[in-house]
């Protein structure tokens, strides 16, 4: 594939921006503003938030289960104009390269970003039209970081000057399993999130004061309670939510022995330079992960820190996505 320094420059321009909306999606989501706005995509029918007493009046009347509130709305607009700039910045990199196919520039992911892109703002619709069913806003939430990660691998393809990192075959592979136990984890804290199950275990390392606590598994994963029904603040018994979070929880001990130990083996005396500060990038945003998750157990959930936490998650797999890439443009099996 022919690498171009356009594409390259709109890729990481994308790239910034998708990381952007994905911590004001959660800014929002963490906030309760999630159904700020009840119609889509404007907001009470207008492009922005009502703002003079008519058209609050107007809006009231139209979403009286939704009466304006100024600002959860405005938080919710701010995140679909940052995602509507993402979109368009998107489509202009898919038609850069389309232009640019003839030079060898690739475009299957910039068009597979452009279809992506289409079906995470139909997930942005349903989010609000089926009132934060946990199951559509867990998607958004995937679909918002698998774009950021394909933007990441898509600007690292075409960067024009990056280090080459000789490694041994088994290290990439170890890559591959973490990305696939982050994305795993990251999966359920979305699940904990959407459940409104952050606060069912208000201290650490216990739980509600027990090691175990009574937990209900049957109904703490099931995917769909049908349609109608309000989800904002849960629906969850607390024994469900207790659940999940310590689903999440252990998922935590897993993700985090897995990826220190990624993190440590590129870290081994003997690796490239370029590899060891890598490796030192991925430990310390693991560490810093981990002390922003007890963070919001032990401070109970304040907004700062939870979207931290978020941003936390999408930078960990920014970064992983980053050195895999980088791993598979060395060759493999060199010491």
């Amino acid at each position: 594939m022919q690498r171009d320094p356009v594409v390259f420059r709109i890729g990481l321009a994308a790239t910034l921006l998708a990381l952007t909306v994905v911590v004001l999606g959660a800014w929002v989501r963490l906030s309760n503003a999630g159904l700020g706005c009840p119609d889509w995509p404007g907001c009470y029918g207008h492009v922005d938030v009502p703002a003079n007493q008519a058209e609050i009046a107007a809006a009231n009347t139209a979403y009286p289960d939704r009466p304006v509130e100024p600002g959860k709305a405005w938080k919710e607009m701010v995140h679909r104009y940052f995602a509507g700039t993402l979109g368009l910045l998107i489509a202009a990199l898919a038609f850069v390269a389309w232009r640019r196919r003839r030079l060898g520039v690739s475009v299957r992911l910039p068009t597979a970003l452009v279809g992506l892109v289409v079906f995470q703002a139909l997930l942005g619709m349903w989010t609000v039209t089926l009132l934060l069913k946990p199951l559509i806003v867990l998607g958004h939430l995937l679909g918002g970081l698998t774009i950021l990660a394909l933007l990441v691998w898509l600007t690292v393809s075409h960067a024009p000057r990056l280090p080459s990192l000789p490694h041994p075959l088994w290290l990439r592979r170890l890559a591959v399993v973490a990305l696939a136990v982050l994305a795993l984890q990251i999966t359920l804290g979305g699940w904990t999130s959407t459940n409104y199950a952050a606060l069912a275990c208000p201290d650490f390392p216990t739980c509600q004061g027990q090691w175990w606590p009574d937990t209900d598994f049957d109904s703490a994963f099931v995917p769909w309670h049908g349609l109608g029904i309000d989800y904002e603040g849960g629906i969850l018994t607390g024994p469900a939510r207790t659940a999940i979070h310590m689903t999440h929880r252990l998922g935590a001990i897993v993700a985090a022995v897995i990826l220190a130990t990624l993190a440590l083996a590129c870290l081994w005396p003997g690796r490239a330079r370029n590899l060891r500060i890598g490796g030192g990038v991925l430990l310390g945003l693991l560490a810093l992960q981990l002390s922003l998750g007890v963070a919001n157990v032990v401070w109970l959930l304040p907004l700062p820190v939870a979207t931290a936490h978020n941003g936390g998650a999408a930078l960990l797999l920014a970064a992983l996505v980053l050195l895999l890439r980088l791993l598979t443009r060395s060759t493999p099996g060199a010491r």
